[in-house]
């Protein structure tokens, strides 16, 4: 491990902290912030995982550029939903969505010969797309709790 995987680690953490900080604040209940917590920490070992070893093949494979889309998915979607729990549950459904289909998407465009390996690489997107379930799942009930979101006191 170099200096500079040492700082890239820094940096993720110093920015998935912030982030989770930025998000849990607009919660008022504890699922809320469970569902932040999932949703950050799903993103985080997206990103470590790919720049680490890569999911599809090595890190320097390109069809793991396609990861970038399952976040842009979930950023775009909270941006829309203004971090309203409702709307967030919607963005973290689609996010799994959009993890579940990757494999998918890098097999049709590079057509790798089917193995043990694709095989692995569909259960940890199933993985993946499970936390993002879950971290919709608890936004859905932080929001049919009420009160999900600082916003909706006033």
């Amino acid at each position: 491990m170099t200096t500079s995987h040492l700082v890239m680690a820094g940096i993720l953490l110093l920015v998935a902290g912030l982030l989770y900080l930025l998000i849990a604040s607009r919660g008022r209940n504890g699922a809320y912030k469970l569902a932040a917590g999932v949703a950050v920490a799903a993103s985080l070992l997206l990103v470590w995982g790919n720049l680490a070893v890569g999911f599809i093949g090595s890190e320097d494979n390109p069809a793991n550029l396609l990861y970038a889309g399952v976040l842009a998915v979930g950023f775009i979607g909270a941006i829309v939903a203004k971090l309203q729990p409702q709307g967030m549950a919607k963005a973290m459904f689609a996010a799994a969505l959009t993890q579940f289909a990757v494999p998918f998407v890098a097999m049709a465009i590079w057509r790798p010969e089917l193995n043990l390996g694709v095989l692995w690489v569909i259960v940890l997107n199933t993985v993946f797309a499970g936390l993002w379930v879950v971290a919709g799942w608890l936004f859905r009930r932080a929001s049919v709790n009420g009160l999900g979101s600082k916003q909706q006191v006033a």
